[in-house]
């Protein structure tokens, strides 16, 4: 999960292209592996917003959008929620067939400016 937005930010999802504060995020770490495009009124998934942040609170997204459980369906996480900041990826697999470990992907450096 990455913090996509704090206390204040304005986020919307247009069709899975999310923007920030009215600005398109670069997100090259996005994984799309559904080509579907759900409307809003059927799903949060691929639109949403726009919302503002609340105080004392963060929204946070995975990286594999079309299959993480994040801010577009729980909503926004409280700072009394955070329990530490990732550095690094622990474990990663595909599972795609053929379903195998991500070994270049294990012990990669992940960065957010959100959280600089």
């Amino acid at each position: 999960m990455r913090v996509i937005g704090e206390p204040g930010d304005r986020i919307e999802i247009r069709e899975k292209v999310l923007y920030v504060n009215a600005i398109e995020l670069n997100e090259p770490y996005v994984q799309h592996t559904d080509t579907r495009i759900f409307p809003a009124d059927q799903h949060s998934r691929d639109t949403l917003g726009p919302i503002t942040v609340s105080q004392d609170s963060y929204f946070i997204l995975g990286d594999n959008r079309d299959q993480s459980l994040d801010s577009r369906f729980y909503g926004s996480v409280t700072r009394e929620q955070v329990k530490g900041k990732v550095t690094s990826i622990y474990w990663s697999w595909d599972h795609d067939p053929p379903a195998h470990v991500r070994w270049d992907r294990i012990g990669k450096e992940i960065r957010n400016p959100l959280l600089q």
